[in-house]
Parts: structure tokens; C-alpha cells; sequence
């Protein structure tokens, strides 16, 4: 089974675009942030950054109501490739594809925007 669950906080604001075919995409960072203490005993917050890419429907929602600094809730899985860097370099990236989001925020303040989430989310838990 490959599935990651993460609560973080965008790390800027997502990027959504189209693909040529016309499928929704969008991508951002997410900081996750855990305490920890050092070798000497001293407690210290670590934070590790992840990739995340969202498609379709959750792609569009993501774009339009997710913002820089929102703590929300990613579920998906793993997924890891290679490519070709600009200097003929190979690299290796390992990004998530979420499949859920939940945001953990505060919900923006006018009641529509409110009613117009609930009913996209609940849109995205049907399929």
C-alpha cells in the first residue's frame, strides 16, 4: 500500500494550470513541522517540505481557495521520478498525488464562500 497522510501548512500560494488536453493541475509545497531535541537535550522544531500535486476537481478547489501560510489536511500517495535537469543532469524527485485535502484554517469569512467549499468537497467525496 502506498499512502502518506499529512497535516502542514502551504509554503506559497499554489500554482494551478491546464494540461493540453484540458485537465486541471495544481501544485504546491507543504511544510510539516515536528519538535525534536537535540543531542545535548535542547528542544528545536524540524521541518520537512513536501511536493504536492493535486488533478481534476480537488486541483481546481485547491487553486482557487488554497493560500500561502493555510494549514490543511493532504492524503495520497507517493510517487517518485526522474528527469533531465537544463545542465543534462538526471534527477530524481519524489513528490505526493493527493487525492483528499482538508483545510484546517479558518474558513474565509462570507457565508457563500463557505456553502460554495462544502458543496464542492462533498462533490469530490462522491467520486
Amino acid at each position: 500500500m502506498n499512502k502518506i497522510i499529512l497535516i502542514g501548512n502551504l509554503g506559497k500560494d499554489p500554482d494551478g494550470t491546464y494540461t493540453a488536453n484540458g485537465t486541471a493541475v495544481t501544485k504546491f509545497t507543504l511544510a510539516v513541522s515536528r519538535r525534536a531535541k537535540t543531542t545535548e537535550g535542547e528542544a528545536k522544531v524540524e521541518t520537512d517540505w513536501f511536493s504536492i500535486i493535486t488533478w481534476n476537481k480537488l486541483a481546481e478547489v485547491c487553486n482557487q481557495y488554497l493560500r500561502k501560510g493555510q494549514k490543511v489536511y493532504i492524503e495520497g500517495r507517493l510517487s517518485m521520478r526522474t528527469y533531465t535537469d537544463k545542465l543534462g543532469v538526471e534527477r530524481m524527485v519524489v513528490e505526493v498525488i493527493a487525492n483528499e485535502m482538508e483545510m484546517l484554517s479558518p474558513k474565509p469569512k462570507a457565508e457563500e464562500d463557505n456553502d460554495e467549499i462544502d458543496a464542492l468537497l462533498a462533490e469530490l467525496e462522491k467520486q
